[in-house]
């Protein structure tokens, strides 16, 4: 009995340490934002507001980004980085949003298109389009 507690508080112990350096880090290049998503708050209809999205290229491997894709023509990527990032150097996209013809909340998503291995290959900003007579 006493060399299953010894056993079971052995793999309590040392699972943290496995835990980190058993998982390996994926080959490739990857984004890790600064931060995926933005508020721009109350806006009237017709504003015209922009915001840059900050990352860093945490993989291996120079990271390539082909294309940043909108899914609604009030939305507009105004910039992102055409030549490849190195491993560990930071980067930006900055994306416009057009209010007119809008009224409400305002989701948007945005798509990174690159070779990066990691799955957040997308940044999200909202807005709450006010009346112009509010």
């Amino acid at each position: 009995m006493k060399h299953l507690y010894f056993l079971i508080a052995s793999i309590l112990l040392l699972s943290p340490a496995i835990a980190q350096d058993g998982v390996p880090k994926p080959e490739g290049p990857q984004i890790t934002w600064d931060n995926s998503s933005y508020d721009f708050g109350d806006l009237k209809q017709g504003d015209r507001v922009e915001h840059t999205f900050r990352f860093t290229n945490t993989g291996n491997t120079p990271l390539i980004i082909t294309n940043v894709e909108v899914t609604c023509g009030c939305t507009t990527p105004k910039g992102w980085p055409r030549d490849p990032i190195a491993p560990g150097a930071k980067s930006e996209i900055t994306v416009a949003f057009n209010s007119a013809g809008k009224y409400g909340r305002q989701n948007k998503v945005v798509k990174v298109i690159s070779n990066s291995v990691s799955p957040q290959n997308q940044v999200l900003f909202s807005a709450n389009v006010l009346s112009t007579k509010e």
